[in-house]
């Protein structure tokens, strides 16, 4: 998640979002800074279960700035906390961690879930140039040996499917 993704950077409309800027705790401050490469910069379409997201999250930051009233810090971030301001990433952290164990699935990193992405991108066949291109990546090695995981599944229907090449 990026928390320091801004609503200027969506486009609900065309279904799409740039992102441009991170939020980075620099000497005790949290700083909205610029990525780190030209890769991270570049326009992604966004599925409609993240569209709908964005949408429902939409509707909850207006309500948010209704209940806070004068108390409201406008930042112009999609996340926030229920008074505008930007979310630590510390707290951010701890609170993924409650939501994994409420949902009782393993505890997982955020870094974890970019991974799991990457598998899951790569047992449905994308080509691993668009997932360089989805994960923001500047280098194709991060992705595929860094990011990417060949999952049982997959390994177990190359093998069938080199076993029925072979046996011809």
């Amino acid at each position: 998640m990026k928390l320091g993704l801004t609503w200027e950077d969506v486009d609900l409309d065309a279904g799409e979002l740039t992102i441009g800027r991170q939020l980075q705790r620099v000497r005790g401050q949290l700083l909205h800074r610029d990525t780190k490469t030209q890769a991270s910069d570049a326009t992604l379409p966004l599925p409609d279960i993240c569209l709908t997201a964005l949408k429902l999250r939409q509707q909850q930051r207006d309500e948010a700035e209704a209940t806070a009233g004068k108390a409201w810090h406008e930042t112009g971030l999609v996340f926030t906390t229920r008074y505008g301001t930007p979310i630590e990433p510390r707290n951010f952290q701890r609170s993924w961690q409650t939501r994994c164990e409420k949902a009782k699935v393993k505890p997982i990193t955020v870094h974890d879930a970019r991974r799991t992405c990457a598998t899951l991108l790569a047992d449905l066949d994308v080509h691993p140039r668009v997932a360089m291109q989805v994960l923001r990546h500047a280098r194709f090695s991060v992705t595929m040996e860094i990011y990417t995981q060949v999952s049982s599944k997959a390994t177990r229907e190359a093998l069938k499917r080199l076993g029925d090449s072979l046996g011809r």
